[in-house]
């Protein structure tokens, strides 16, 4: 059960960005089908690393799915397709445009078997401009959009965001536009058609860097950690290793200089605002390296804490799976797969109140539930998928 139960999903996708936006709808209880090439399936599950011959990066992003393996090039494949999109409440496609066309099950096609269905396509570029055939990958959208211009250390080459947060932003957006066209088709009774680009999600989330261009004519570049409108925060080496300190205001200003003996600086012309302080950062840095280094990260910790600044140590990934916050959170869970076995993937980070931590169903195996799904929705005889199987069809 979940919000989303009796929400039926079609999900032609492969990757990323389209299997994390239908994993997220599963999480929250919809019935996610995917349909997959017979033999090879989501080209993702040819990404290492592989446990017992399957792929941990599509174990990663496809739990809670059904799936189907469905050749879509052939008049038989497309007619069962279709059936499902019929019953569909949303379908959700992640190729280049151009490609639902070729394979005759585009917006306008499926819209005339379904007019309630929500069609959602996310791609690199859009459905329209100049540059909507292009192949794209999170990397290259990273790179296009400007995000990599603005990250790294100051000085230094651009860089690539450690996370692909072009494909999962685009997701995020994805299941946003989804939910609003599922709660606006209670009134108007018909569907929508969704167009996600990613490299329009990733010039949404640029934050300050396009509005700080546009006022000031000044071309963003990369600061390292710091950040670009308030300070303190960033880095600082201690005694020990690198602590985030995060100091976002006036007040926590105070608070920080009290807790270092440094009232001196509240009212200092040069930092008694957020404002000042980032027109003398180059002056405030060496003071607060000084200090920073005298005690170690975890004793830093334990005294921020108690004065209420924000801060953190710059956790490695396995610092994660005993951090008691995780933990307490249950944001990493076992789950079981009939052929990798035990493994520890990331929860769901919604959590409602009336069912807070829902079981989670491991990624499908290539086409688990074909014939499943084709006795149970189509009302399939055994003959009937027998020779489908014989045709190659389907697996």
């Amino acid at each position: 059960m979940g919000v989303l139960d009796g929400i039926k999903v079609l999900e032609l996708t492969q990757g990323l960005s389209g299997p994390f936006c239908t994993m997220i709808l599963g999480d929250i209880g919809a019935e996610v089908i995917k349909i997959e090439k017979p033999g090879k399936g989501d080209d993702s599950r040819a990404f290492g690393p592989f446990i017992n011959g399957e792929s941990a990066y599509f174990m990663n992003v496809n739990r809670n799915k059904k799936s189907m393996a469905i050749d879509l090039r052939t008049l038989e494949g497309l007619r069962i397709f279709e059936a499902l999109a019929k019953e569909a409440d949303v379908m959700i496609e992640n190729y280049k445009p151009g490609t639902m066309d070729k394979l005759g099950i585009n917006y306008e096609r499926i819209n005339e078997i379904n007019n309630s269905i929500i069609y959602c396509s996310i791609s690199g570029y859009g459905q329209d401009g100049p540059y909507r055939e292009r192949p794209a990958y999170d990397a290259v959208i990273q790179a296009m959009s400007g995000m990599m211009s603005i990250t790294g250390q100051e000085n230094g080459s651009p860089t690539r965001v450690g996370a692909p947060v072009g494909d999962m932003t685009a997701a995020l957006y994805g299941v946003i536009g989804i939910m609003g066209a599922l709660y606006r088709r209670k009134e108007r009774g018909i569907g929508e058609r969704i167009d996600i680009s990613i490299l329009d999600c990733q010039i949404s989330i640029l934050e300050n860097a396009i509005m700080r261009y546009s006022l000031t004519g000044e071309i963003p570049e990369p600061i390292g950690n710091r950040h670009s409108s308030i300070a303190p925060f960033e880095t600082y080496m201690t005694r020990s290793s690198e602590i985030m300190v995060a100091i976002g205001n006036d007040s926590i200003w105070a608070d920080f200089c009290r807790l270092v003996k440094r009232d001196d600086l509240i009212n200092d012309y040069r930092f008694y605002s957020n404002e000042k302080r980032i027109d003398n950062y180059h002056e405030l840095k060496p003071i607060l390296n000084k200090i920073f280094i005298e005690y170690t990260t975890e004793e830093w910790q334990k005294s921020l804490d108690k004065a209420g600044v924000p801060n953190s140590p710059i956790n490695t990934i396995d610092k994660l799976f005993d951090n008691e916050q995780v933990k307490a959170r249950n944001m990493l869970i076992k789950i079981n797969h009939p052929k990798a076995g035990d493994m520890i993937i990331p929860n769901s980070p919604i959590k409602f109140m009336e069912e807070p931590y829902s079981e989670k169903q491991p990624s499908p195996l290539l086409g688990e539930h074909t014939v499943e799904l084709l006795r149970s929705r189509l009302h399939m005889s055994s003959e009937e998928i027998d020779q489908l199987i014989k045709e190659s069809i389907i697996q």
